[in-house]
């Protein structure tokens, strides 16, 4: 698939200079700094050393004192305290870090996890009804909530007093909770906006140690908890959250709790570095998969387990619980790709909206961001359940699928989400017409460069720029994720040879050894999917677009370049 190539725009020369002469670093390293608003010694200082100390004072969120007035009463009355949260990540995660905390604290504690095809996203009925009907006086709602304004009425009736910790933006109107904490409040001043579900109820407890005079460290010993989450949940790497991932994955690697060391283990990361890309690839899914094929309450039994033969078990029912989900992903992506094939429109469409009422409701999120990944269009993916068609669309950069279901809404039961990804629901008979309403919205709407997928460059890079020491450094970046993603460098210029070989069972991919026209410094790069370029590489020059990562065999790690896209190939 054609890709273009942004180059990032150009930062301020004289503070490069100044973070080369200050830090003694490759111009390259200080211009990715300054690409991050980091123009000072100090500041890169604080970025290179991660500190908790730098965390900020959680009463700065608004209702954050209100809230911790409510569960100290609680605590201290012996009231029945219930903690709900919702069945992905996030939430799962959430309740295991405030149960395993509070637990200390209160004997009268448990948790709700509603179930994803009985009851949906968020605080439930349900869940209210389980809280009244088993005489609990306050619930504190995790990743969710901030727009069951029904809900929570309807538990105030009842007496029931309501804490929100939530991070998605809020309706035209508030909910009536006895607090509501989430950063992203209108009237919130909290300095940083982007906390996870989990990050959220994390303040509520760094507050709640603050007046009880209980050492932080209590809490900071679930950082590993707490990084999942923000991983997992793809909020920004900046600020607070690369505090928190910064040591929570660190404790991952030394002293993780047994529910997540047994993921660890079962995801075959048994080495000594971890990255965002390992719990957001291996650990998250795992998780995710317990409320996606059985129920979310697994996953929090898993992280809040403190037997060992009982945590290998729950884990062992997890994993299984992965492979299904696996196997499911694979097989409706392979069906739904075959039906798009079949179109014999397909080429000219902007969108793909396919249905199957045979599909599980559980994965055609995951699958829509499949199709996207081939087909580079906004996608929607549809099933069939309790005899509705309900499902999951995903959008392209730049593109608001919110803003075009907005447009198809008289044909919908329901929807929500926001600019690129979204959840739908309509009558069977609405299938067809939505069908070309979308179709129809999005052409008429979305411009043609929006359809062809780009790679981000950070910069020129020269190969023989790199090496020990800069890769070192940029080591110390880490961890990458959105606001901080991984560096992408150019080089033009690469000379082909007979080292380009392909590898992989079918040939698919390729590794060579590279070096500049202009140097004789020589790295292992290897391309996957660029099997089939190795001929006409092998007698051509050629730029490449890449990320610098170390490749370890039988011991010995090495420098090697993963190249992400190759250009300008010209014939000698």
């Amino acid at each position: 698939m054609q890709k273009d190539w942004i180059i990032k725009d150009s930062v301020d020369d004289g503070c490069i200079q100044h973070l080369v002469n200050d830090l003694s670093i490759d111009s390259v390293l200080a211009k990715l700094l300054v690409q991050r608003n980091i123009t000072t010694f100090d500041e890169a200082k604080a970025w290179f050393r991660p500190s908790l100390d730098n965390l900020h004072d959680p009463f700065l969120m608004q209702d954050m004192e209100k809230a911790v007035n409510r569960l100290v009463i609680a605590i201290e009355k012996n009231e029945k305290i219930l903690i709900f949260g919702d069945y992905d990540v996030d939430g799962t995660t959430a309740v295991s870090l405030l149960w395993l905390f509070l637990s200390k604290y209160s004997k009268q504690l448990d948790y709700y996890i509603p179930d994803r095809y009985t009851e949906g996203y968020g605080l439930s009925l349900a869940g209210v009804n389980f809280a009244i009907e088993n005489g609990f006086s306050l619930i504190i709602t995790l990743d969710c909530g901030i727009k069951a304004n029904t809900q929570i009425a309807f538990a105030q009736s009842k007496g029931l007093d309501v804490i929100v910790c939530d991070h998605h933006n809020q309706g035209k109107e508030l909910p009536p909770a006895y607090a509501i904490l989430n950063p992203k409040r209108n009237d919130c001043q909290y300095p940083f906006k982007e906390l996870s579900g989990c990050g959220v109820g994390f303040k509520l407890l760094q507050a709640f140690c603050q007046t009880q005079n209980i050492s932080p460290n209590e809490l900071f010993q679930y950082l590993d908890i707490v990084a999942v989450s923000i991983a997992s949940d793809i909020v920004q790497l900046l600020g607070e959250n690369r505090i928190l991932v910064a040591y929570g994955i660190k404790q991952i690697e030394e002293n993780p709790s047994l529910g997540i060391d047994a993921l660890k283990r079962i995801s075959q990361l048994e080495g000594d570095s971890l990255s965002v890309s390992d719990i957001v690839f291996k650990i998250g899914p795992r998780i995710n998969a317990a409320g996606r094929i059985g129920s979310g309450r697994l996953a929090v039994e898993l992280l809040t387990c403190n037997d060992v033969s009982l945590v290998m078990e729950i884990v062992e029912e997890i994993n299984s619980n992965n492979e299904f989900r696996k196997d499911l992903d694979k097989a409706m992506t392979s069906e739904a790709l075959l039906m798009i094939a079949r179109d014999p429109n397909q080429e000219q469409k902007k969108t793909n909206v396919v249905y199957s009422s045979q599909w599980h409701k559980g994965v055609v999120g995951i699958v829509a961001s499949r199709i996207t990944e081939v087909y580079y269009r906004p996608t929607i993916v549809l099933t069939n359940a309790n005899g509705k068609i309900t499902g999951s669309a995903r959008s392209v950069e730049g593109f608001d699928l919110y803003a075009a279901l907005e447009q198809c809404a008289d044909l919908l039961e329901n929807f929500g989400g926001h600019m690129y990804a979204a959840g739908l629901s309509m009558k069977e008979e609405n299938y067809e017409a939505f069908k070309d309403r979308f179709e129809q919205v999005v052409g008429l709407t979305i411009r043609p460069e929006m359809l062809i997928p780009k790679i981000k460059i950070d910069s020129d890079l020269l190969i023989d720029q790199i090496s020990a020491k800069f890769y070192r450094i940029l080591k110390q970046f880490e961890p990458f994720g959105p606001g901080n993603m991984t560096p992408i460098f150019m080089t033009k210029n690469i000379i082909g040879n007979q080292t380009i070989r392909q590898i992989g069972n079918d040939g698919g991919h390729l590794k060579m050894l590279v070096k500049s026209t202009c140097a004789n410094v020589v790295y292992e790069a290897i391309g996957f999917g660029f099997g089939k370029e190795v001929e006409t590489l092998k007698k051509s020059t050629f730029d490449i677009c890449y990320t610098i990562d170390e490749n370890e065999f039988r011991g010995e790690k090495k420098i090697q370049l993963r190249i992400r896209d190759i250009k300008k190939i010209i014939e000698d």
